[in-house]
């Protein structure tokens, strides 16, 4: 598996099994989420999972999970390899040594280098889903838009033509098609520049945690991390990270929920004023607490299951 001392595919190999675990584990809350930044008429976290579940049964919750669980595993396999990659290239550059242990110093730039290369191979595959994620509510205002346009002069009830069974994207290739025939290239990356604000800090305060945490469960420095711990650190690092990040998520899910056809936002600082204009500061912690809830099982897996499959790998 080791191609150089300081260069490894292990640890992409380990990520992309990570990432398939951490997917099954947060995508019924990651869609509550997403409905609560982006969508509308939902109370609180508890009316949105009971709408959901009344409307389109439990199948609601895992719309869109198809992609991700291809894309994401892809995803976290580049996050992983970057991270544990880029450590051992800067301990190689400054120490001499790849294995040499990072300072904080390092995490730091290893984990904002991590989150930048992100973006790249994630802003499509987040904007995919959540177009998904958020087909009933794109299409019911689709259909109101459409049927505010209908001359005074008729006598159609706009129920006759709302048909919020239809569905815009047949699934992600459909959805990806779409989006290249209607907004280009560059639709794809929509609301990309939110995400690098969500996720450049937000990576940092990801490893970073996780790293200290490890450091403080560990027995002593000779011993291997019990798995207990591993999950525990991983956990409390996913909520830590993702409740700092609620407010540029928000942001980047309200942009890339914007699809074309009923566009508001002209860009990212049009769409934190428009939003806090209309709805005040406290929109920008909508989901907040989602995000800490579902952040702590879903790290806590990925983060295991990354550390058991590479030690498993490592063993071969």
């Amino acid at each position: 598996m080791q191609t150089s001392k300081s260069f490894r595919m292990d640890d992409f190999i380990a990520g992309w099994i990570a990432g398939a675990s951490s997917v099954v584990v947060g995508h019924p809350l990651d869609t509550v989420k997403t409905r609560l930044q982006a969508g509308k008429g939902y109370k609180n976290t508890l009316h949105c999972i009971l709408t959901i579940y009344r409307k389109e049964t439990i199948t609601g919750f895992f719309k869109g999970m198809s992609f991700p669980l291809v894309s994401i595993t892809v995803y976290n396999s580049v996050v992983f390899g970057t991270f544990s990659n880029t450590q051992r290239l800067i301990s190689k550059y400054r120490y001499g040594d790849g294995r040499h242990p990072c300072s904080m110093a390092d995490l730091t730039v290893a984990s904002m280098l991590t989150g930048l290369v992100s973006v790249g191979l994630g802003a499509p595959v987040d904007l995919v889903k959540i177009r998904l994620q958020m087909q009933t509510q794109m299409v019911l205002a689709e259909n109101l838009q459409l049927a505010g346009n209908v001359s005074n002069g008729t006598n159609i009830p706009m129920r006759s033509i709302s048909i919020p069974s239809q569905r815009l994207y047949r699934g992600p290739i459909h959805c990806i098609s779409s989006i290249l025939q209607t907004e280009g290239l560059q639709g794809l990356y929509r609301g990309a520049g939110a995400m690098i604000l969500r996720d450049v800090p937000g990576y940092m305060l990801y490893f970073i945690p996780y790293t200290i945490m490890c450091d403080l469960l560990k027995p002593d420095t000779s011993s291997s991390l019990h798995p207990g711990s591993i999950w525990l650190a991983g956990g409390l690092a996913g909520s830590i990270s993702w409740v700092t990040a609620t407010p540029a998520d928000v942001v980047k899910s309200r942009m890339q929920a914007d699809a074309q056809l009923q566009r508001k936002y002209k860009g990212i600082l049009h769409c934190i004023v428009h939003s806090y204009k209309t709805e005040g500061a406290q929109v920008f912690f909508r989901g907040v607490s989602v995000n800490a809830i579902r952040g702590f099982p879903m790290s806590a897996t990925m983060f295991l299951t990354y550390e058991l499959s590479l030690q498993f790998i490592r063993s071969l």
